[in-house]
């Protein structure tokens, strides 16, 4: 199966635009890892993670499938970025202490990454998978938000966002030891930046491709008499999942 690329089309706008994660879940998920020599992060993206890691892992090795999204990746000296799948890497066996995805995992074969993380892991190496929900911007733009995201590109996502939409749980975890775990990324931005995020969704960007308008505008418009012109904090709510291999 040929592996998704839904953002090489707007890495820019990912690299600016896309949020990070709290302390808390790397403190969570490096509490399970007993040793913090090599890790490998997958379909890394704009780097966030695997900079993240880079301050504590000797190596880290950074891996996805747009060319794109890594020439505008984070760089720091231990971090070394490879043009790679999930399911098949270049990896020698039992490389690494903790291997992780980051909202990325629903675009993968499952299996085949499970397998190929088997391959690739220390015995008793650490895998964490997460992503993260709809973004809560408060009472008053909830409902307004929750219509955008369901009805005005609702048709416009890929079958694979249920999957983001009931937090995995559907999704298969064959590892040792798992445990789940609830986290919220907390950002204050102004209206304009909070766009822009929306603008790296893919279903925004399949709206946009197929109907050659940004939806994104409108909704501005509708938010912009209730937002004003302060920053407003966001919540993220972020789920997690870590076993061992």
């Amino acid at each position: 199966m040929q592996p998704l690329d839904r953002f090489s089309g707007h890495a820019n706008l990912y690299a600016q635009y896309r949020i990070d994660y709290p302390a808390e879940l790397y403190d969570f998920v490096l509490s399970f890892v007993e040793n913090r020599q090599k890790a490998w992060d997958c379909a890394t993206g704009n780097g966030q993670v695997a900079g993240a890691l880079a301050a504590i892992f000797d190596q880290v090795e950074a891996t996805d499938i747009s060319e794109t999204q890594l020439i505008l990746a984070v760089k720091k000296p231990n971090i070394n970025y490879q043009l790679s799948s999930a399911e098949q890497t270049p990896f020698a066996n039992q490389t690494f202490d903790l291997i992780t995805v980051a909202q990325a995992l629903h675009w993968f074969d499952i299996s085949a990454f499970h397998q190929e993380v088997r391959r690739v892991a220390k015995p008793g190496a650490v895998i964490a998978e997460w992503g993260y929900g709809l973004v809560l911007l408060g009472s008053d733009l909830d409902p307004i938000l929750l219509d955008f995201y369901r009805n005005r590109i609702g048709p416009y996502w890929d079958p694979q966002r249920k999957y983001i939409d009931n937090a995995y749980a559907t999704l298969p975890f064959p590892f040792a030891d798992a445990q789940r775990a609830e986290f919220t990324a907390r950002h204050a931005w102004s209206l304009d930046r909070f766009l822009n995020y929306l603008r790296t969704w893919s279903a925004v960007r399949q709206y946009i491709h197929e109907n050659e308008e940004d939806p994104v505008n409108w909704l501005g418009e509708v938010l912009k008499p209730i937002w004003g012109d302060a920053e407003r904090e966001l919540q993220f709510p972020i789920f997690l999942r870590v076993g061992r291999v």
